[in-house]
């Protein structure tokens, strides 16, 4: 190998159900046979399976639940995303393999869903946007406030930056935002960790793998009391405002 520090290959595309996706995974396998594959994005059981004995170790699950992405508005396909990784965790286990749920965690108790429907890793992205250490200046508005541009990879801020702009015979997928300025990402990593342990506590469980085995799922219309709106004004360690929000299930 070329560079035999490199462990891990990770093949990520919007729309894994392709064939040509499909075959491109059972090439990289058999070129390297000993490496860990990442393959993804999908949100069925079949496709799940159908990666797996092509060679993939790990599934990356999610179509549309991102917060910058906007192909459920661009296009109607998507799939509620802790179905989806209820699905695909199922398959993916039955085999042997791994999943990871990607986007639609928005706070602690999105994280403590995911694994609690069988997810192994949580790959999250808004959530730590407009920290330190997340990519881009910060940015200081007329009024004071700091801000990070936060887009999705299939946005047209993004194509126009990777490949000269969105192409004619397609469309934009993602969106550009601005994100209030957060200051370190431990904070946010703090609170998440700190989340997850009192869920864990909640339900019983000694450890993450546990979760799931400990977790029952119940449809809602309404997780919060929002009398007092969604965001807490108190202050994290730092000095930073703390703004974590939280969604309802029904609108994943």
């Amino acid at each position: 190998s070329v560079c035999p520090e490199i462990k891990t290959i990770c093949l990520d595309v919007a729309n894994g159900y392709s064939e040509f996706f499909v075959e491109t995974v059972s090439a990289v396998r058999k070129r390297w046979p000993q490496h860990t594959i990442v393959a993804g994005n999908v949100v069925t059981n079949e496709m799940t399976e159908e990666l797996i004995l092509k060679g993939a170790d790990i599934v990356k699950v999610g179509i549309g639940p991102g917060s910058v992405c906007t192909t459920r508005k661009q296009t109607g396909v998507g799939y509620p995303q802790v179905s989806a990784v209820i699905e695909c965790a199922d398959a993916a286990h039955g085999l042997g393999g791994f999943v990871i749920a990607d986007g639609g965690i928005t706070c602690p108790g999105d994280a403590a869903k995911a694994f609690g429907a069988g997810a192994d890793m949580i790959m999250v992205g808004g959530l730590v946007s407009g920290t330190d250490e997340s990519a881009g200046q910060v940015i200081t508005q007329p009024d004071g406030t700091k801000i990070k541009l936060f887009y999705g990879m299939s946005s047209s801020t993004a194509m126009t930056k990777h490949t000269g702009g969105v192409a004619e015979y397609r469309s934009s997928e993602g969106k550009t935002v601005q994100v209030k300025y957060k200051g370190p990402v431990s904070n946010v990593i703090k609170d998440l960790l700190g989340g997850l342990r009192s869920s864990c506590t909640y339900v019983g469980a000694l450890s993450i793998k546990e979760v799931p085995k400990r977790t029952t799922f119940v449809r809602v219309t309404q997780q919060l009391n929002t009398v007092f709106g969604t965001s807490d004004i108190g202050l994290v360690p730092g000095g930073a405002e703390k703004t974590n929000s939280a969604i309802s299930d029904s609108k994943k």
